[in-house]
């Protein structure tokens, strides 16, 4: 790649973890054996949400069947199913005092519903123990299986959010294992599973993505019902992956979302730290 950058400009500062309620998160997260795409991800917002007693968890283990340019998680042969995670991310939930919870997992390639069931016993439970939290779902392509998509969207979900992460052109560099119509397809159909459903998902710029490709995708987006958009800066969390390319400016992601507000959508989140699960309960018209 060319015109690679490495430094982060100085609108790229991060909480640093630290205080009694991120420590309390950690504890509460390890007693129960659970892991948190905060972690696995090396995202930089750990500080910050565990700081607030809330996290992102990863069902289905912490190695992946994929090997997508940008991700820090594991990949690889994956675990066996837990058959009683789902109880103890509703533990955890629980015991977080959470009003709203994003649940999200690995790519599980290896199960023949992708883990689709998995999801769906796991918002159940939550919904049993704490029926007044709001539950988001972040869930992998599912190859694209109806019967493993309307799995998910018949369950108690609130949000259904599946990342598109970049556009086209990038995919097989970016996103070797899936496909951009793909991702768009599920989003499409899980409205028309449930058309009060809301739907959301999420890009990384910062790859070499051009506007206009953009654009594009923004308007891919809209035209299928997607109610919620995320914009963030990509970040390298490691050498072992892409780098990046170049950091847009704060009124580069202003812009945008500007841009893509115009095109319908409920809700547009972007800024050079926004993640898809970053301040979600706030993402809710």
């Amino acid at each position: 790649m060319v015109g690679v950058v490495r430094r982060h400009p100085e609108w790229i500062k991060v909480r640093a973890p630290s205080g009694q309620p991120f420590f309390e998160t950690k504890r509460l997260i390890k007693d129960l054996r659970l892991h948190t795409v905060c972690e696995e991800a090396h995202c930089p917002n750990v500080g910050e949400c565990w700081g607030h007693k809330t996290a992102t968890f990863m069902l289905l283990g912490d190695v992946c069947t994929r090997n997508c340019g940008f991700c820090a998680v594991s990949h690889g042969r994956p675990v066996a199913v837990d058959a009683d995670e789902p109880i103890r991310v509703a533990d955890a939930v629980q015991g977080l005092g959470l009003r709203h919870v994003v649940v999200t997992s690995v790519d599980r390639d290896d199960l023949a519903d992708g883990g689709a069931g998995h999801f769906a016993r796991t918002v159940e439970a939550i919904k049993a123990r704490t029926p007044e939290c709001r539950v988001e779902v972040l869930v992998p392509d599912f190859k694209g299986d109806r019967d493993a998509i309307d799995c998910v969207v018949d369950a108690p979900i609130d949000i259904l959010n599946h990342n598109t992460e970049t556009v086209p052109r990038l995919y097989r560099q970016v996103r070797p294992g899936g496909q951009y119509g793909r991702s768009v397809k599920l989003l499409e159909q899980a409205k028309v599973r449930r058309a009060n459903l809301l739907t959301k998902t999420g890009l990384m710029l910062g790859l070499g993505e051009r506007r206009e490709e953009l654009t594009e995708v923004f308007s891919d987006l809209a035209g299928v019902g997607c109610d919620i958009l995320t914009l963030g800066q990509y970040l390298q969390p490691s050498k072992e992956q892409l780098p990046v390319q170049r950091y847009l400016h704060p009124s580069e992601f202003e812009e945008l979302r500007a841009a893509a507000l115009s095109l319908g959508f409920r809700h547009v989140e972007s800024g050079p730290l926004v993640r898809s699960s970053y301040h979600a309960w706030s993402h809710v018209p």
